[in-house]
């Protein structure tokens, strides 16, 4: 049965956000991006194997090339004209910056962006070619947050937390309302979890549009905060998150959508870093499109629930193309 929203039970978890707040989003969202395409191909469903029909989700086609962007234009075009003219700031590892930075520039926003020294250099590029101003501080997506929340405090902008924001997560949800309606009746989705937006708007989705959807959560095995959260049945926050999958290095579960995730996946696995690569290789050869570490996690999650998933139809998002040449490179010569 789907959870209710409208009627809360302490016994029930309530989602961060309803299907009114992702339908507004929607809306407001529209005029700035079409719906991104759903595509089946053969080669990855045998790469898959057991059986098991895949459909993608290409949000790497997306403005800014990641799914971020539908969260950027949320947050910004929810605020009221007197915070807008006060700006935004977000911290990040480069998609969630893209899109806050995209928005800025679609809505005329000043927008302020904070990454870890070391981040990806084509997404600071890509940041700055939006018009936003970059700063670079700490060293994990975890000391940005603090940076961010700093300029927040001096400047009094808008803080656009890449999880902890329910209009954030409406953003995010659309997506996954795009693929029900293209795809109605996927048996299960497979989610890469950085935050959790993606995931919480698939859970939210499939209230509605397929109760039966079983959603399953992936981390990378150098980044497994939510994971060790999920096992452990509450937040915890890790010392490290070391993986190339940059848009999956985060040290902590997120209070917004830990609970949602919590008690709404059907199970949580890691994958190594090998088998990331493995599987973006498999992305590249059988979509011939550009992926990013993030979204080859989740082919790589769903390669080990294979067998679980036999004969089903799987839902699988492509969150991002956004991998720099150095480690595209790497992984192409098999050094990862």
């Amino acid at each position: 049965m789907p959870l209710s929203f409208r009627h809360p039970s302490p016994l029930r978890p309530v989602y961060p956000i309803t299907p009114d707040d992702v339908a507004a989003a929607r809306t407001r969202i529209a005029p700035f991006m079409p719906a991104s395409p759903v595509r089946t191909y053969p080669l990855l469903d045998a790469w898959v194997g057991h059986g098991i029909r895949v459909s993608v989700k290409h949000e790497n086609f997306n403005p800014t090339g990641s799914f971020k962007v539908r969260n950027g234009l949320s947050f910004m075009t929810a605020l009221p004209p007197a915070e807008r003219a006060r700006g935004v700031v977000a911290a990040t590892r480069g998609n969630h910056g893209l899109g806050i930075a995209f928005a800025g520039r679609a809505l005329g926003v000043p927008a302020t962006i904070c990454v870890p020294h070391g981040n990806n250099p084509d997404k600071n590029a890509g940041i700055r070619a939006l018009g936003a101003t970059l700063i670079e501080e700490g060293t994990d997506y975890d000391a940005s947050i603090q940076a961010a929340a700093r300029v927040q405090r001096e400047t009094g902008a808008a803080l656009a937390h890449s999880t902890n924001d329910a209009k954030v997560l409406a953003g995010a949800a659309t997506l996954s309302f795009e693929f029900l309606e293209a795809a109605p009746d996927l048996d299960a989705m497979v989610i890469a979890i950085g935050g959790g937006s993606q995931a919480v708007g698939a859970l939210v989705a499939a209230t509605v549009l397929r109760p039966s959807l079983a959603v399953h959560g992936v981390q990378a095995a150098g980044a497994p905060a939510t994971h060790v959260s999920w096992h452990a049945r509450e937040m915890r926050t890790t010392e490290r998150a070391e993986t190339f999958a940059d848009g999956l290095a985060t040290r902590s579960a997120y209070a917004l959508t830990f609970p949602a995730l919590l008690h709404g996946l059907a199970g949580f696995v890691t994958v190594t870093e090998a088998e990331i690569a493995d599987a973006l290789r498999a992305l590249l050869s059988t979509t011939h499109t550009l992926v990013e570490g993030a979204a080859a996690a989740a082919l790589a999650g769903m390669k080990q629930l294979a067998p679980t998933l036999a004969g089903q139809h799987v839902g699988l998002i492509i969150s991002g193309g956004n991998i720099d040449e150095a480690t595209l490179k790497r992984v192409l010569l098999r050094e990862i």
